[in-house]
Parts: C-alpha cells; structure tokens; sequence
C-alpha cells in the first residue's frame, strides 16, 4: 500500500468516538446534535485540491466526498473533506472510528451501535444514510485487501 501525504486531524487521535459520544448525549435535542456535528466538520482540515482526485471520490453519496486512504506500519489513516458542511461532520464520525487502527480493530468495531448511540441515522434523510454507510464501505473494503 502506498504512503500518502496528507493533513493530519483530530479524529480518532485526540478526539475519539468517546468524546464524541458523550457530547452527542450531552444535546438538548436533534437540533443541538446536528450544530454539533457541523462544529466537528469544521475542526477537518480541508484536503489539498491535488488529492481531490476522481480516483478517491466515494461513489454512492449525494455530496461530493474524498477519501483518501493509506497503511503505514499496520495502522490505516485517513484523511477525507466534502463540499457540504453536515457530511464533512459526519465524515467526522467515522474517522474517530477508523483512523488509527488496525485492520481488525477497524472490522471488530460496531459501527451501526455506534451511530445508534448517537441517534443520528433516524434523523438523517435516506441519501445521507446511505452517503455515511458508502464511507464507511470503502474504509472497510479498503481495509481488507
């Protein structure tokens, strides 16, 4: 697998989906919840137009997303943007999950429990669901090649 250079991020170094856990569960209510995601998205650093290739785009999601994709000594990272604020947050979401981890870390993790615990896909509508599960196919297809 190649090595890529790209911005580094919070997610899933210092804020881990603990945190975010607990500050979903700390809303008053969807609306506070979806201000929240949005405030997640703002602390991704935006990629480099250079690495906004076709090759990365994630197929299946109603907004323009990139996912960029590495393993370096056993741990994958990823760095990702989109050109709409609610999908960059939830983009969020996902690398607290992944970024970091092993390969079986990655496939171990519930990631459906998770989003249950943060209340989010019943709120979501159907193109954005189903945006949030393409990213998180490709990290897991990426994952175990």
């Amino acid at each position: 697998m190649t090595t890529v250079s790209f911005p580094s991020h919070p997610f899933g170094v210092t804020i881990t989906t603990d945190d975010i856990v607990a500050s979903m569960t700390n809303a008053n209510g969807w609306e506070d919840r979806y201000r929240q995601v949005i405030q997640f998205g703002k602390q991704l650093p935006t990629l480099p137009d250079a690495l906004k290739t076709d090759t990365v785009k994630v197929s299946g999601c109603e907004s323009q997303v990139w996912l960029v994709k590495c393993c370096e000594n056993g741990k994958y990272h990823f760095a990702a943007d989109s050109d709409a604020r609610i999908v960059k947050g939830l983009i969020c979401l996902v690398l607290a999950a992944y970024e970091g981890k092993t390969a079986a870390q990655i496939q171990q993790f519930d990631i459906d429990a998770y989003f249950e615990q943060l209340g989010l896909l019943a709120h979501l509508s159907p193109s954005r669901s189903n945006g949030l599960k393409a990213i998180v196919e490709e990290i897991r297809t990426f994952v175990s090649r």
